[in-house]
């Protein structure tokens, strides 16, 4: 696949493919990371090339965060990992009123 990039106020961000490694459910490397958003032991919301992802889980700890790359390692126990987009509407919409209250 082809990548571009974008200049961003001085700052040249290459586009990455989006893809998600998950070993054991206790091991996650996500790349095509733009933000993370918010993350705690419980909950990690992270905007990537493809949208919002939300992944749940338990002593969830970030192992390595490199935007300039689009990496993002997580470790500790999933059990939900989600997409949000337009397409889910109402529920995100009750996410995204949580977190910007």
């Amino acid at each position: 696949m082809e990548s571009y990039e974008k200049n961003l106020g001085g700052r040249t961000q290459q586009q990455v493919d989006h893809n998600v490694k998950v070993w054991n459910r206790r091991n996650i490397e996500i790349s095509g990371v733009k933000e993370v958003d918010s993350f705690d032991s419980e909950e990690f919301l992270l905007q990537t090339n493809m949208g919002y992802l939300v992944i749940r889980g338990q002593n969830l700890q970030m192992k390595n965060l490199d935007l300039d790359s689009g990496m993002v390692s997580i470790k500790g126990k999933m059990y939900e990992m989600t997409y949000l987009d337009e397409h889910q509407g109402e529920k995100a919409k009750g996410l995204f009123s949580k977190l910007f209250k």
